[in-house]
């Protein structure tokens, strides 16, 4: 089992991140590390084909009194292949500068991936990959389904329609 931690929304932190446990919850390891104290873990999916491969969208963000900050080096989207033990980052065709991100991979068509994204330029919004995180495609880049990020960008794919998607904001 796996959890997404994304710390204290006001002050860095150094327990953030993936925790894996297999031990029904008496011990967690954390096997994704943030990569600043200012990222957390948003969200975490599972490939319902292959329990093997996992998805983390992580976030780098700092909140204050007087100023939301939400987007960084740290955030981004992450897959193992291997149960949680290894992660890669995933760069391609994915935008710059994101800030948070939901992922959820479809329990109706294996290898399909879906993750609403916030970044500014026409380049948020929501992306699909049909190649398990390869290669992704701006499906829809309208600016309502990323506002308030700092309590939305949630995403849940139907059990059944491999196109259908459920964007919480």
């Amino acid at each position: 089992m796996w959890v997404a931690a994304q710390g204290n929304a006001y002050l860095p932190g150094s327990n953030t991140g993936i925790y894996k446990t297999t031990d029904g919850g008496a011990t967690w390891r954390r096997v994704l590390e943030p990569l600043n104290e200012s990222t957390g873990a948003v969200d975490l999916t599972i490939d319902y084909s292959n329990p093997r491969i996992l998805f983390a969208a992580m976030w780098d963000n700092q909140r204050t009194a007087w100023e939301l900050r939400s987007g960084g080096d740290g955030s981004g989207i992450w897959r193992s292949t291997d149960g949680g033990e290894n992660w890669k980052r995933l760069t391609d065709d994915l935008p710059d500068g994101m800030g948070k991100i939901g992922v959820a991979a479809s329990p109706a068509r294996s290898g399909r991936v879906w993750a609403v994204i916030e970044a500014g330029d026409n380049k948020g919004g929501l992306y699909r990959s049909d190649d398990g995180g390869d290669s992704w495609e701006q499906i829809n880049k309208e600016r309502n389904i990323q506002t308030r990020s700092w309590y939305y960008m949630h995403i849940f794919a139907d059990p059944s329609d491999e196109n259908t998607v459920y964007v919480l904001n």
